[in-house]
């Protein structure tokens, strides 16, 4: 895909991956709206953008509820005439032993990481479709190849969503709009504040603009996905796939120093 001239929605792209994302498309010539929940985020985030140079609106909304949805959807075609580029990028997470997470917390990481995306996808389908040449980017994460203790859940949605976006690939092939899935391994982002685990724990964190600039070089290249993480990554996700004992004893050598600094990670 050719960026020049796209039209792209960001959702969550006020800060971390979705706003270095909006950064490295307009760079590229790209039309960009990103949303957020926070009105005075978003206004921040869009006035940053603009002094880079660029066509960039904001649009505050929560597109884990319908009305939000809706309205990101309607303003987002108000605003870039039409829809070339749908990057599905907000996301939650809280982390922590199964039995020790509220219901409310693990529906939260259902609605905002899985149910929204695809709920969204569903509805900007017929804006996509007009495009002749269209995008959806759904940004999964490293847990979704190697589930994590601690992050069930959010390994869960993560995963949903990526066996989602490879099935709507393969649906919609040949009707001009291609599907793409990002998997970022560790990033420095908001969402990682409370994350106190480091690379001796498999966070390895990576700078947003990194991750971003290798997502928008995947979507030139109309790649099926973008697995960050190099060769170890690639070698776990082998082990994994190869010997899932072998990966399991792993983590239980680190089970107890993984939970305690993992256990204050949250960002609903």
């Amino acid at each position: 895909m050719n960026i020049a001239g796209k039209r792209v929605l960001i959702t969550g792209g006020s800060s971390g991956i979705g706003f270095a994302l909006a950064q490295a498309l307009l760079a590229r010539g790209g039309k960009v709206a990103i949303t957020g929940r926070r009105p005075g985020v978003v206004a921040d985030a869009v006035q940053s953008l603009r002094a880079g140079g660029g066509e960039v609106h904001g649009i505050a909304a929560d597109i884990a509820t319908a009305e939000g949805r809706a309205a990101t959807l309607e303003q987002a075609l108000a605003a870039l005439g039409g829809l070339d580029v749908l990057i599905n990028n907000a996301g939650g997470v809280r982390a922590g032993r199964l039995e020790n997470t509220s219901e409310a917390e693990l529906t939260a990481m259902i609605d905002v990481d899985l149910v929204a995306p695809i709920l969204l996808t569903r509805s900007a389908l017929p804006a996509l479709r007009l495009s002749g040449d269209a995008m959806v980017v759904n940004i999964a994460s490293g847990i979704a190849l190697i589930g994590a203790p601690f992050y069930a859940t959010y390994a869960a949605v993560k995963a949903g969503l990526a066996r989602f976006g490879e099935a709507l690939r393969r649906e919609l092939k040949g009707e001009g709009i291609h599907v793409l899935t990002a998997y970022p391994g560790g990033t420095d982002t908001p969402m990682m504040k409370s994350n106190r685990a480091g690379p001796e724990l498999g966070f390895s964190r990576e700078a947003p603009s990194v991750v971003a600039e290798a997502i928008v070089e995947g979507m030139e290249a109309g790649s099926f996905e973008v697995v960050r993480g190099g060769e170890a990554r690639a070698k776990m996700i082998a082990l994994n796939r190869d010997d899932p004992s072998a990966v399991d004893d792993r983590f239980l050598g680190m089970k107890s120093d993984l939970e305690e600094a993992v256990r204050d990670h949250a960002a609903l």
